[in-house]
């Protein structure tokens, strides 16, 4: 890769990482573009040279967030004995929680937001995410897979609450 293009990539990199801290922090519709770019350390112009709009800029943001979480359970699942995946998960999703936290904020905000690509971008990374547990618990013989990931979902939206609300260790602790 050139030295342009891998500069290139890694400021598409800064300004979506910016994003995400200013977004969770500020909320989607109280942030603005040149608040992504001040936290960036470039000018708001830059942001548009990799980004049409903010709503495009939030896409990318929130499918990095949705990678992050799929790429870890796919380790768990390659990895893991069948008795220990569902704990595996729980621990994955547990680091990504304490070493991420703005992307899990970002995404709980997210879920109010109505424009479709935004809708539909959280569509996707659930579903993504539902289907990769669902056939792992499947593969590993759990009994009642479909409830099981139901139930394992759920419980990571408790995690997200609890977090967001610092009462994680208050409302976790049985869960594990």
């Amino acid at each position: 890769m050139a030295k342009g293009a891998s500069t290139s990539a890694n400021r598409r990199t800064d300004i979506v990482s910016a994003a995400i801290e200013v977004f969770a922090e500020i909320g989607y519709y109280r942030a603005t573009t040149a608040q992504v770019a001040d936290k960036a350390a470039i000018s708001q112009p830059y942001v548009y040279r990799f980004f049409a709009s903010k709503e495009a800029l939030l896409l990318e943001a929130l499918e990095v967030s949705w990678q992050r979480i799929v790429h870890a359970f796919e380790g768990v699942r390659d990895s893991a004995a069948p008795e220990q995946l569902e704990k595996g998960f729980i621990a994955a999703y547990e680091e990504i929680i304490q070493s991420h936290r703005s992307e899990i904020l970002l995404q709980m905000q997210a879920q109010t937001i109505r424009e479709e690509p935004i809708r539909e971008s959280m569509q996707r990374g659930m579903q993504q995410v539902r289907q990769l547990v669902l056939d792992a618990f499947r593969e590993a013989g759990i009994e009642a897979p479909e409830s099981r990931t139901s139930d394992f979902l759920a419980r990571g939206m408790l995690c997200n609450v609890a977090m967001a609300l610092d009462l994680y260790d208050e409302l976790m602790v049985k869960q594990r």
